[in-house]
């Protein structure tokens, strides 16, 4: 029996009674530990002891990348909202109404422009919160235009992949953005401009099978999970047990898959380098804060 609901007559209730967030708290996944919100979102969501990275949401991820945190957004195209009007326990055309709402963004790919150590950059980053950072039309469409307009800028492109694959309910719309992300990326070899890929977790799928593969610079976050089918998957195909830290940043960072594990509070100052040195730009003295 709860003494509080039951017994002290409401008037009273209401001064025992304090309201806390619900995520005043959080709880690292690795080690357990609990960590104060202010805390976690003054380190980048990552745990300090652990050194664990979070998922953080597109528009932090940008402030702690662009020179003051000052970037412009930039608008992405509209497509068909359900074009095989696809239908499982609710309407494809419901799910996106709720993500849209959840997310506050139009699909699950945002692009931005602005400077990284003074450096003009273009950058997507996609958002795992939005049905997984799924590829459908709205994010293949989003990805290009983003690359098309590094091109005309004559900048780096930067893409944040985070991603579970294809989207289904779009069906074979979805795989087709496989390879016309593929010729954008090619555009971009064409103009000569750097095409870096920064792998978060995860990055599964068909992104993983297209364009998050194809970087000049393959940079991944500490601990995140990239690969095309899930480990449990192609344990039971190979019917063989799979190496400690399979498909783990570490682990493809020693087998040649990637570049360089960042952690991300060193992400901006290594963009920049790497922009610098690829655009062939004198890096200037003391960068943006």
């Amino acid at each position: 029996m709860n003494w509080i609901s039951d017994v002290v007559p409401p008037r009273i209730r209401s001064f025992l009674r304090r309201d806390t967030p619900e995520n005043l708290w959080v709880k690292c996944p690795e080690s357990g530990q609990l960590v104060f919100h202010k805390d976690l979102e003054a380190n980048l969501f990552v745990v300090p002891s652990s050194g664990y990275h979070m998922r953080i949401a597109p528009k932090a991820r940008l402030e702690s990348l662009f020179d003051h945190g000052a970037f412009e957004e930039m608008p992405t195209p509209e497509v068909v909202l359900d074009p095989l009007k696809f239908r499982d326990t609710k309407r494809y055309s419901d799910r996106l109404k709720e993500n849209r709402v959840k997310t506050g963004r139009p699909d699950a790919v945002l692009l931005a422009k602005g400077t990284i150590e003074a450096q003009n950059v273009t950058v997507a980053v996609q958002d795992f919160e939005f049905m997984g950072g799924s590829l459908g039309m709205a994010a293949g469409e989003a990805i290009i235009t983003g690359m098309l307009s590094a091109v005309e800028r004559k900048t780096p492109f930067i893409l944040f992949t985070a991603s579970g694959g294809a989207r289904m309910q779009e069906g074979m719309f979805s795989l087709m953005q496989m390879p016309r992300t593929t010729v954008a990326v090619q555009r971009l070899r064409a103009a000569k401009l750097p095409y870096i890929v920064v792998l978060t977790n995860p990055t599964t799928g068909g992104v993983t099978a297209s364009y998050a593969m194809l970087g000049d610079v393959h940079i991944a976050e500490p601990g995140a999970v990239i690969g095309f089918a899930g480990a449990r998957v192609i344990e039971q195909t190979i019917r063989e047990r799979l190496p400690e830290g399979f498909q783990r940043a570490e682990y493809l960072k020693a087998h040649g898959m990637v570049d360089m594990v960042v952690p991300r509070g060193d992400m901006r100052a290594t963009l920049g380098r790497i922009c610098a040195l690829l655009m062939r730009t004198p890096k200037p003295e003391s960068s943006a804060a």
